[in-house]
């Protein structure tokens, strides 16, 4: 079965053609223009991955509460900010708020669809790893592959999809270096250094949150990350 894209934007045209571009990729796709619209839909059936555009008409914002109140009924739910807003400000702000990844407007459709095509094979990477209830433990760390849940010494780290990956990655070979390059490869992913440099920040605050004395991923200056015991 094919998975179920939504994009938000409040543009037709730009919505339309992104539209066009993923069912001939043979997604099937659902169009919002709003964040309460979209966000009544979410409640009632996820997509299998979000698109979002940062501005929703009148809200300047829009986007970026729709993915909060989105993770808030979905952690683990893909979401990708698609956007004319390329300050660094707002890229780190769309991180920080749990997307998985953040484009530009600019970007090409080809470029687009490989970034989805990859965010949505991560998921799928992950669960075929393992049967129906694989589980990875390290010390206080727990991950269920098959459901995508993390728990951390018995209490559950809501991680969004690269997060978990992440995390999997570098704790299945707990003090080997992982470069941000080998963190791509490992699940065929698409991402640059600066937002996995992002995402680990953002794993590390949900750590701590749970544990101020978490440390189980170390920084290997100039190489990379490890998962420390």
């Amino acid at each position: 079965m094919s998975a179920t894209i939504a994009i938000v934007e409040d543009e037709h045209a730009i919505a339309a053609n992104y539209r066009d571009a993923l069912r001939r990729n043979g997604y099937r796709v659902d169009l919002y223009s709003a964040r309460i619209e979209a966000m009544a839909a979410f409640r009632q059936r996820l997509p299998d991955l979000a698109v979002i555009d940062v501005g929703l008409g009148s809200e300047v914002e829009g986007g970026f509460e729709l993915c909060r109140e989105l993770r808030a009924i979905a952690p683990s739910l893909p979401i990708l900010f698609l956007t004319a807003r390329d300050s660094e400000l707002d890229i780190i702000s769309g991180l920080r708020l749990g997307a998985d990844d953040y484009l530009t407007k600019d970007i090409s459709l080809p470029h687009m669809q490989a970034r989805i095509n990859a965010l949505l094979r991560r998921v799928d990477v992950l669960r075929n790893q393992g049967g129906d209830s694989e589980t990875l433990t390290q010390d206080k760390l727990e991950l269920d592959i098959s459901k995508l849940h993390c728990h951390w010494g018995g209490q559950p780290v809501d991680l969004t999809v690269t997060e978990f990956w992440i995390v999997h990655a570098l704790a299945k070979r707990p003090g080997h270096v992982k470069s941000r390059s080998q963190l791509m490869e490992a699940a065929q992913v698409v991402l640059d250094d600066n937002t996995i440099t992002s995402h680990v920040k953002r794993i590390r605050r949900k750590f701590q949150a749970l544990d101020g004395q978490f440390n189980a991923i170390g920084t290997a200056y100039g190489m990379g990350y490890r998962w420390q015991l």
